[in-house]
């Protein structure tokens, strides 16, 4: 029955390989339309949008990223039996760069109204 464990395990690591980079192609989705679609159809100031729209594709390249190293990280810890904690680390970076570029989202349409 372990060898189904693993199995099931590696599914979920594939699962959770995908949805870090569904993750990542949404930010890269937002990056585009924050930064080139908004300001276009808002007219005015640019660059807080191309801003914002960069640091939403930089995040997004750190999805996609994120999502091989992890990945390897989990399928290295089946093999030998151990287990691959999330990094605290990571998930500071990711929690504080998302929740930046948030405050930057909300900013710009207060200050663009």
């Amino acid at each position: 029955m372990v060898e189904d464990a693993t199995r099931r395990t590696r599914l979920a690591n594939e699962r959770t390989y995908l949805a870090w980079w569904r993750s990542g192609l949404t930010a890269l989705a937002v990056s585009f339309g924050a930064g080139r679609i908004v300001p276009e159809l808002a007219g005015g100031t640019t660059w807080p949008y191309v801003i914002v729209g960069a640091g939403f594709g930089v995040l997004g390249l750190a999805f996609i990223l994120f999502a091989l190293i992890r990945q390897r990280q989990v399928e290295r810890a089946l093999a030998t039996g151990t287990y691959a904690p999330f990094d605290d680390r990571i998930a500071l970076i990711l929690t504080v760069a998302g929740l930046l570029l948030g405050a930057g989202t909300i900013l710009i349409v207060i200050v663009q109204s």
